[in-house]
């Protein structure tokens, strides 16, 4: 089924085959027609879904068919969500399409960890707001910008948002809106609180549940390599370089281990930085950016990562220690295999792991071949 199908316009569609998307998604597929009839709807889908785009796609198809008001500081549309990273990448989604329009549609994130004033001094014309709660209210509290006639609030990633301890400032931001609106909820599961938020929020809402076995994550070929925790660090740097990886997400546990693990990168030629909590919002940032482009070869994160974090052309993931969750895992490998584009995910297993990863594979559906390493010659690496 190609976008056109959807009711989206010619301009839209133009814009969207400029950036290579070839179909939807299924959560675009069922979520773009239900939010152009204007309706609330309750998306379950997990990250990685491409429901980003199924929200962003008909919000710029609504903007197409009304002119822009004089009005300053009363943004028409909010998107909430619960990181500085998911935040810029929304907004740079909108960006790049709503640059193909004819109607251009002003759009701009705001988040914490640094300077407001920057922020407020861009808010003047924007139309579409992507916001972290905490920030949101402290823009509100200086009068920097008006919620009162936001026609469409976006939750994305609610369930986050929820365990992140976000829910007082929710309730505060619902507050504030206009009661006639329309309510779009995303939530990569269905937790009691995500419930409660729908029958707060949602009237007479359209469910969409994309589960997981309806993702295709045939796409990324899963393989794990068998070593003791003392080869792990030279085995990394044999695979990257016999393979000429040119691009590579490597999650460990720890943020100690993340400025380790790259610091033996750099030193051993492979050019490499981190991205983690212990780093500033601009040095995440800026590390990001760097790893975008191919600057930085290699970066190494903590789970802060796993989520969120979207690279449309990601060709490796490697798993240097095992997150402590199934899910964890799911959502680590999850960056990879996107936008039908194939993956590699592999996986650095020792003796201690292996029970682990025996239940991961169970609770996956998938069993990963385990290839022993201890004829390899690391020395050198």
């Amino acid at each position: 089924m190609p976008f056109s199908t959807l009711g989206l316009s010619n301009a839209l569609t133009e814009a969207i085959a400029g950036l290579n998307y070839t179909k939807p998604y299924p959560i675009q597929k069922e979520a773009i027609p239900v939010i152009l009839k204007g309706k609330d709807m309750l998306g379950i889908a997990r990250t990685g879904s491409g429901k980003t785009a199924g929200f962003v796609l008909p919000i710029l198809e609504m903007f197409q068919h009304y002119k822009p008001e004089a009005k300053n500081r009363f943004i028409k549309v909010l998107v909430l969500v619960p990181s500085r990273e998911l935040a810029v990448q929304v907004e740079e989604v909108f960006q790049s399409l709503a640059s193909r329009l004819p109607r251009r549609v002003k759009t701009l994130a705001v988040y914490g960890g640094v300077s407001i004033n920057p922020q407020m001094m861009k808010l003047h014309g924007i139309e579409i707001l992507v916001a972290t709660p905490g920030r949101l209210l402290d823009l509100v509290s200086s009068n920097a910008v008006k919620l009162s006639e936001v026609g469409t609030l976006v939750l994305d990633e609610a369930d986050k948002m929820l365990n992140l301890g976000f829910k007082d400032e929710m309730d505060r931001i619902f507050a504030l809106l206009p009661s006639r609106r329309q309510n779009l909820l995303f939530s990569a599961t269905l937790s009691n609180d995500v419930i409660a938020i729908k029958e707060l929020l949602l009237r007479k809402p359209e469910i969409i549940r994309i589960d997981e076995e309806d993702l295709d994550i045939d796409l990324i070929k899963q393989l794990a390599y068998y070593t003791d925790e003392t080869r792990k660090g030279p085995l990394l740097r044999y695979l990257i370089k016999t393979a000429e990886m040119k691009q590579v997400l490597v999650f460990v546990s720890s943020v100690l281990r993340s400025d380790n693990v790259a610091n033996k990168l750099n030193i051993n030629g492979i050019k490499a930085t981190t991205f983690h909590s212990g780093r500033s919002q601009g040095g995440r940032t800026e590390a990001l950016a760097k790893f975008k482009s191919g600057e930085i070869r290699v970066l190494v994160a903590t789970d802060l990562a796993s989520r969120g974090l979207d690279i449309q052309f990601l060709p490796f993931v490697i798993n240097y220690e095992l997150p402590r969750s199934p899910k964890d895992y799911i959502h680590r490998i999850g960056r990879t295999g996107r936008a039908e584009s194939p993956g590699m995910a592999i996986s650095l297993i020792s003796p201690e792991d292996i029970h682990h990863f025996k239940v991961i594979q169970k609770k996956m559906g998938r069993h990963v071949n385990i290839l022993e390493t201890s004829e390899l010659d690391l020395k050198g690496y």
